[in-house]
């Protein structure tokens, strides 16, 4: 029989097992951003934009685009509460060091926003993704 600290020490690494990256239970905002297919149009078209924009197309101007897509993909998908996983970096370890500030994020934030603008997307659905991404902004965000 295992001691009631093995097993203490069992259950709370099983916890933040289960914690890890799990996605919310509901997938409606999932389903209502068009899915995994949807999902990528809108990065897409963010990076689009991002690309036009002179505010911030210098912190993509080294980028691997391709794997930068794919990674945005399926942190928004994992947000949204779709079957994904995010298999990126950390936020903090990716932005480091690029002294990424407020107007650089709410200017990324704009390019989201026009990118779900020209899928259609209603706004009260952009406001739920935005929310959940939201909390992430402090990863992100170093001046």
């Amino acid at each position: 029989m295992r001691r009631p600290l093995q097993w203490l020490g069992m259950w709370g690494l099983a916890l933040l097992v289960g914690c890890a990256q799990q996605p919310p239970k509901d997938d409606s905002l999932y389903h209502a951003l068009g899915e995994r297919a949807g999902i990528q149009r809108i990065v897409e078209g963010m990076l689009l934009h991002v690309a036009q924009d002179e505010r911030i197309y210098k912190y993509f101007a080294k980028v691997d685009i391709v794997r930068a897509r794919d990674k945005l993909v399926e942190k928004f998908c994992v947000e949204a509460g779709g079957p994904c996983t995010y298999s990126g970096d950390p936020l903090p370890e990716v932005h480091k060091g690029m002294n990424i500030s407020r107007s650089d994020f709410n200017a990324l934030v704009e390019n989201l926003i026009d990118a779900m603008d020209e899928q259609h997307i209603p706004v009260p659905t952009q406001n739920r993704l935005i929310a959940r991404l939201a909390p992430q902004r402090g990863e992100v965000i170093e001046k």
